[in-house]
This record gives C-alpha cells, structure tokens and sequence, in this order.
C-alpha cells in the first residue's frame, strides 16, 4: 500500500514532500509516546515486583531468620530456607552464618539455582557493611538489592543480616516473567507505531488531495492563459485562502483578457491606419514621381538657383516612394498576409542578378558556385540581399564580399549566405538592435538616407522562409551578417 502511495512521486513534487512531513511528524509523535509508555510501564511492572519480593523477604527474615538460635546447624538454615522460599513469591533463598572459625554454614531453597558467588561483591559488601545508629538512622544493617543478568536471563538479587545477631540472607527472584510482558508490550507499541505511520500517510495522502486538487486546477488553468487562451477561469467554491487565490486568479486572467484586446484593438487600428495611408500616399506620390522624373531628365535646363531644390525634390521624393513600400511591406507581415511564390532558384545568379540591378559589381566581390539550386522565393531573396549589401556598403565601406555555400545538418541542408563589409564593425551596444524597425544607430543624425526599416524587412523575409539572419563583428574587422536559409527538396513551383 505504501508502494502505491508513492509510484509515480518526484522528490520535488509537493505531494511527496507533504506526505513526508506528516509521517516525520507522526513518527515522531508515535515513537516518543511509544517510548514514554514503554518506559513508565516497565519502571512500574519492575518497581511493583520488586517491593512486592523485598517486602516479603524482609518480613519473612524478621519472622523466621530471626528466630533461628545464635549458632543455627546446618539443618536448622537448610529449613529455615526452605520455609522462607516456600511461602515466598517465586524467589530462592540463601542464608549464610559466619562461624567464630571462620566457617560458613549455608542453607539455600528455591526455584533457581543459588549460591553465594551468585551475588554481586558489592551488594555483599553493602549488606554487611554495618551502618552508625543515628536520629535519622535506625538500623545497623538495611536491606539492598540489584539487578543482574547472568548469562543474558535478569534477576533480582537482595539482601540482608539481622540486626543483634543471626544469618545474612539473601534472595534471587528470576525477571523472565517481566522480561517477557516488557517484550510483549514493546512489540505492541512497535505495531501500533507502524499503524500510526500508515494511517498518517494515508492521512497526509488525503490532506494533499484535499490541498492540492485546487493547486493543480490553478496550475492548469495559468498553463492554458499562458497558452492564449485568455477566457480561462476557476470555479470557486469556499471562503479560504485557496479561494481567494482563485477569486484573484480570476480577476487577474479578467483584466489580462481585457488589456489585451485593448491593445489588440489598437494594434490592428494602428496597422489599418498605416495601411490605409500607404494606400493613400501610392496615388500622389506615382503623380508626384512622374513629375520629378521629367524634372529630371529638365534638371541641366533649369535655373541654377532652381536645380537644386529641383534635386532635393526628386531625392525626397524617391525615399517616399521606398518610405511607403517598406511601411505596405510590413504591414502586410503584421498582418499575416505575406506570402511566400517559390521556384528553384540558382542562388549565385540570383545574387549576381541583384549586384547587377544596383550597379553594385565593382564593390562587391562574390564567392559563390555556379549549380548551387534552392527552392525560394526569387523576389524576397532579392530584398533580403538588397537590404543586406546595400546597408554593408553604405555603413562599412566597400569592397563587400558575399560569399555563398551549404552546410549539412541532423535535420537537412542549409544555405548560407555571408555579406561581410571594411568598415569600423558595428559598436556593441547597437548590436542586439540592428534588425529592430525604425532603430538607427547614431541619434545625432535622425534624419538619413535610411528609413530605418531595410534590416527589419530583411529579417521578416528571411524568417517567412523559415530561415534566420545574424549580426557579429568580423574577427578581421568589419561587420559580418549571416544569412541562413533551409533547403528544401527541389519541386514544382508554388505559393504558401
């Protein structure tokens, strides 16, 4: 039963540790009254058997030893013990008269076995040693005993001489009866210390159930609202302290639940709102471009004094066009609507295909194989790998080195795509935030080429095809950002 109780328990888990605690305290409780009991019963069963054998030895020397003459026969001490341990409660006697010659004359009868080398040299010196008579002392000689344990049995051993003259006697009572009632005893308590044990863990088991339920039911519903399942509450029933955690739980997942469709509400206000105006710049600003480009092609024509604002026109006009689709580009991935159009794609001529659109061939060296086929989409590789080499060529410095090469792993290939600039490197405390939107490196110069969103758009992209971006400070120096995207197997073209 109490394997059943403890399968499946961790050391750590609460219910084991609570269960621990009430049979620790239980054991405790129940030995130490179990020990009590033991010991207050055995000093009382001794205790009582023997003042009854002392009473009765020393009343039977005063009525028998007593009377024997001054120089007792051997006959006459042979009878009196025998007289003595007849009328006794289950002891042997032994007297035993010292002779002016110096001989002994013993008499013994009894149960047991008994003889003068039986008693303890030191209960025989402190039977004979004849005490001073004084106001609180009455008697020359007392009666003393012992208890002693020849060859593992215990016995009783008392003794005394008669005061004016006469035989010392000794008894010897056997304590085998009361040995044997102790060990009964003891066991009696061993086995209601066992059942102590047992009913406390059965009771520890049912305070932890009763304790726990509650606990567990907490804990599974602060897994499910931590899950995204915000409408999660407890049934409470109750007015203790675990029902003031649910009623608090509640109220908690309650108002959880409420800011986060607050700020869900905002966020999706928010992203429409963005949407909404990058929609609405599109139509002005193809107008707007559409000027510019003949003011442009115009700009040798103009008035020197109007060329350059003509310029600035143009330049402005330029970044807000890449303002608006970076800002329709993001709004589309917080929407969720951003969709991957794959093919098999050569990835050295995709990346050669990029350099060449930007004019970028003499600044960037590539190391790339020809035949390396991945299957991706073209038009976001082409983002990423805009964002990547044009931010490594206007912040680091050229020549920029790309480098291209697959890495097998457990769970399949990989492409990796190294973009590695000349520059200072980036400084560590803009590290951790390079790929975070509008974030931009020096606050002295908020206002640059950059919208801020380049390095953020890239990491979207990368993630979208279930890859990943990094940024660390070359060894050699310069900045190094790694591209890794996953290989998977060459197919059909499609979209997801």
């Amino acid at each position: 039963m109490i394997r059943a109780l403890f399968a499946g328990r961790r050391w750590t888990s609460l219910r084991l540790r609570l269960m621990v605690v009430f049979g620790l305290v239980a054991l405790t409780a129940a030995v130490s009254a179990s020990g009590i009991a033991y010991w207050l019963n055995r000093e009382a069963v001794l205790t009582r058997t023997q003042d009854a054998a002392l009473g009765d030895f020393r009343q039977e020397m005063q009525n028998r030893a007593a009377a024997l003459p001054g120089d007792p026969t051997p006959e006459e001490l042979q009878r009196t013990a025998e007289l003595m341990a007849g009328s006794s409660p289950g002891y042997s006697v032994l007297l035993v008269d010292e002779k002016p010659d110096g001989r002994r004359v013993v008499g013994s009868a009894g149960p047991d076995a008994f003889e003068l080398s039986d008693v303890p040299s030191s209960l025989q010196q402190a039977v004979n040693d004849r005490q001073k008579v004084t106001a609180a002392n009455d008697a020359q000689y007392h009666v003393y005993w012992q208890r002693t344990k020849p060859g593992g049995n215990p016995y009783l051993v008392g003794g005394t001489r008669i005061v004016g003259g006469g035989p010392t006697g000794y008894m010897y009572k056997s304590l085998a009866q009361e040995r044997d009632d102790l060990n009964s005893l003891a066991w009696s308590l061993g086995i209601a210390t066992a059942l102590a044990l047992l009913g406390s863990a059965l009771l520890a088991q049912a305070a932890a159930t009763t304790v726990l339920r509650p606990v567990q039911r907490l804990g599974e519903a602060a897994r499910r609202l931590g899950e995204g399942e915000l409408d999660t509450r407890l049934d409470v029933s109750g007015t203790d302290e675990l029902a003031d955690l649910s009623h608090t739980f509640n109220k908690t997942a309650e108002a959880l639940e409420k800011k986060v469709a607050d700020m869900s509400a905002r966020e999706e206000s928010s992203r429409r709102f963005v949407a909404d105006m990058s929609h609405e710049l599109r139509t002005p600003l193809t107008a707007l471009t559409a000027v510019t480009e003949v003011l442009e092609e115009e700009i040798e024509d103009l008035d020197p004094m109007i060329a350059p604002a003509v310029a600035l026109v143009v330049s402005e006009t330029r970044r807000l066009n890449v303002l608006v689709e970076n800002l329709m580009e993001v709004t589309r991935f917080d929407a969720g609507t951003a969709r991957l159009v794959v093919d098999d794609v050569d990835v050295a001529d995709q990346v050669t295909a990029c350099i060449d659109a930007r004019a970028w061939l003499d600044a960037v060296e590539l190391d790339a194989a020809r035949g390396i086929m991945v299957r991706l989409d073209p038009r976001r590789l082409d983002v990423i790998l805009a964002n990547l080499i044009g931010n490594a060529l206007k912040h680091g410095g050229s020549p920029v080195r790309v480098s291209i090469r697959t890495e097998a792993g457990a769970e399949g290939d990989t492409l990796v795509i190294a973009v590695k600039d000349n520059g200072p490197g980036i400084p560590a405390e803009v590290l951790p935030h390079v790929f975070d939107r509008f974030y931009k490196a020096s606050a002295s110069r908020p206002k640059s080429d950059g919208s801020g969103l380049g390095l953020s758009i890239a990491m979207e992209n990368a993630h979208i095809h279930g890859g990943d971006i990094t940024a660390e400070n070359a060894p050699g120096g310069g900045a190094l950002f790694t591209l890794r995207l996953p290989v998977p197997p060459l197919g059909e073209a499609g979209a997801r």
